[in-house]
C-alpha cells in the first residue's frame, strides 16, 4: 500500500495557483530568484527544466526548425510586426496555409524553393480533376431539379 503514498517533491521546488486557477511551477534556492518550469509537471521536459535550474543553466530550448529552412523562414515572420498586426482570423487562416505548406516542404532550404515549387504545391492542394468536379456538379444539379418537380406537382 505503499503505492498509494505520494511522491515528497523535489528540493527547491514550489507550487503556485495563479489567479486564473492554473498551476505554475517554480524552482527556487534559498532566496534566490525564482526560475518558472514551463512544461507540465511529471514529464521528462519538466525534469530536464528542473535539472537546469537547480544547475543555474538557462532552460533547454526547444528543438525549432533548422536555420535557413522553409520552417525557420515562417518562424521568423511570426516575429514581426507585420504578423501581429494581422487580425487574428488572419493568423488562424494564414496558420492552415503555413501547416500545410511545412508538412509538406518545411525542411527544404530555403535558396531551393522556386515559383515551380510553389505552382506544384498550389496544384497538388486540388484533388479531383476539373471533370470530377464538373460531375458533382451535373449530379447536385440534377437532384435539385428532382427536387423541385416533386414540390410542384
Amino acid at each position: 500500500m505503499q503505492d498509494d503514498m505520494p511522491r515528497p517533491r523535489p528540493p527547491h521546488l514550489q507550487r503556485q495557483v495563479t489567479q486564473h486557477g492554473r498551476v505554475a511551477w517554480y524552482v527556487r534556492i534559498g532566496r534566490g530568484p525564482r526560475t518558472r518550469i514551463r512544461a507540465p509537471f511529471g514529464t521528462p521536459e519538466f525534469d530536464a527544466e528542473y535539472q537546469a535550474a537547480i544547475a543555474g543553466n538557462p532552460r533547454p530550448r526547444k528543438a525549432g526548425a533548422e536555420a535557413g529552412s522553409l520552417a525557420w523562414l515562417v518562424e521568423r515572420y511570426r516575429e514581426t510586426t507585420a504578423w501581429t498586426d494581422l487580425s487574428l482570423a488572419t493568423r488562424r487562416n494564414r496558420e492552415n496555409h503555413f501547416r500545410r505548406v511545412i508538412e509538406k516542404a518545411g525542411h527544404q532550404p530555403i535558396h531551393s524553393i522556386t515559383s515551380a515549387v510553389i505552382t506544384k504545391g498550389r496544384d497538388s492542394r486540388r484533388h479531383t480533376s476539373a471533370s470530377a468536379q464538373l460531375s458533382r456538379r451535373d449530379a447536385r444539379s440534377v437532384q435539385v431539379g428532382e427536387r423541385s418537380q416533386a414540390r410542384r406537382g
